[in-house]
């Protein structure tokens, strides 16, 4: 054997020995599913695993995050989206293989499609204005999400050729147009310099509302002034004598809440070392004992402030606002462009969207608001269903009670119990805890939660 197989076969022992290791357990806790992850400290591996989880749809109730030396040690306490605990054996087993096998084979993104990165200033219409490009220049979409926050909007969209269904990325002139047009749409009116442009996946590991995080940061939408009094409640205060910082975070739960908080620590180059997250009725509590990567705790109060406004705006990013339509109906050429005119000619904004095609079934979520981004009358929402198809377009929480009722009956179904469960986070009281907590791993001790 050649010293470069050698070296290839070394590495892969290596990986191998460092993957984590998975344990599942559903005799714990009455209404949860624990998993336990035990996994060798590297960049990112916390927000890996957090990611692996809410991408199957999995709640996060509650969490104990622990870092001894050169090892991690994380439980999650999950369960499906009703607030049940996992049964399904076959579901059990592949989160295992996922989780073990995440660093050794990682999986691929959307091959043979070109991703188009949009960031820019947010008004009506603009993202029917987009996807009527695209139509025009016959690109298809095939996936796309937006997030609008604080006046920005960023976009990630998935495209191929209409007629093909091979990238748009070989013609360079095609490329061209495509950036041309889009950059024109996203010209603010107030001179600020936006950034539009496009990239290729093949065989990538992009993820979506990863990069949507990434993008909003970059544009800074932190900096933009929004509700002091409906935002999250952030707290960040240094422990001199362990050289850590300790961040708070209160908020409403809701699905993706650990996600989104650790994609911005991880973004701005923080590096979580203990936390623990839990729910108390619908109220969310998280706490982080953090150091910046250079070693060092928050050092100065600018920076202090900004870690705040970043953990804010991450939040606020992904918060429901608006009422949720959902379309599910047979993809054709320019479905999008058609659809999102008929919003806009009813002056509804689109807050976020959520557009996927599968099977030649189009599938697509809209949050909308109306253009000062307040609840829409109920009768415009009746006239846009019957305009786009009554059977192909419904309509979700959230609603007004008085709204909803006059959709319910239109749409003959019978009214449900709308309130929502959550799961997600708690305080961490003293360091104390961390040290029960190890206690519980090593198997000292039979519970500590």
């Amino acid at each position: 054997m050649e010293l470069s197989d050698c070296s290839n076969e070394y590495e892969k022992l290596v990986v191998r020995m460092n993957m984590p290791r998975v344990v599942i357990d559903n005799g714990v806790c009455p209404n949860s599913t624990v998993v336990k992850i035990d996994s060798a400290r590297s960049p990112g591996i916390l927000l890996e695993s957090v990611q692996l989880l809410t991408d199957m749809n999995l709640w996060i109730k509650k969490a104990y995050i622990s870092s001894d030396g050169k090892w991690n040690m994380d439980v999650f306490h999950v369960s499906d989206l009703n607030g049940d605990k996992l049964t399904d054996e076959n579901l059990i087993r592949y989160i295992e293989k996922s989780i073990e096998t995440s660093h050794y084979c990682k999986t691929e993104g959307s091959t043979g499609l070109t991703a188009l990165e949009l960031t820019g200033t947010d008004r009506v219409g603009l993202l029917s204005e987009v996807f009527a490009v695209l139509a025009d220049l016959e690109c298809d979409v095939v996936e796309a999400k937006a997030w609008t926050h604080n006046g920005r909007i960023a976009s990630m969209i998935y495209v191929k050729d209409g007629n093909s269904g091979t990238p748009i990325d070989g013609d360079s002139d095609r490329v061209q147009r495509v950036e041309g047009q889009l950059r024109n749409l996203l010209k603010a009116d107030d001179g600020y310099q936006n950034d539009t442009r496009t990239c290729v996946s093949y065989g990538g590991n992009t993820h979506m509302e990863r990069r949507l995080h990434q993008r909003m940061f970059m544009d800074r939408d932190y900096e933009k002034k929004f509700d002091i009094e409906k935002s999250p409640i952030v707290s960040v205060q240094n422990l001199p004598k362990r050289g850590y910082s300790v961040v708070n975070l209160q908020c409403k739960d809701r699905m993706k809440l650990l996600f989104d908080v650790v994609c911005t620590l991880t973004d701005m180059a923080y590096i979580v070392f203990h936390a623990a997250i839990r729910t108390v009725g619908e109220t969310a509590f998280l706490e982080f004992y953090v150091r910046h990567s250079d070693g060092h705790p928050v050092s100065s109060e600018p920076e202090r402030q900004r870690l705040i406004q970043c953990l804010q705006a991450a939040i606020e990013r992904r918060t429901v606002k608006g009422v949720r339509l959902e379309l599910c109906t047979a993809d054709r050429p320019g479905l999008l462009a058609e659809v999102t005119r008929i919003l806009r000619e009813n002056g509804l904004n689109i807050a976020r969207a959520e557009i996927s095609t599968k099977d030649s079934i189009a599938r697509n979520v809209f949050y909308v608001t109306d253009a000062n981004g307040n609840l829409i009358d109920p009768e415009i929402i009746k006239s846009i269903r019957e305009k786009i198809g009554i059977d192909d377009l419904s309509v979700k929480e959230p609603f007004p009670i008085s709204c909803r009722e006059a959709v319910e009956k239109e749409q003959h179904i019978e009214p449900q119990d709308h309130q929502g469960r959550y799961g997600g986070g708690t305080v961490l009281v003293s360091l104390g805890s961390l040290v029960m907590r190890n206690l519980y791993h090593l198997g000292l001790i039979k519970s500590y939660f």
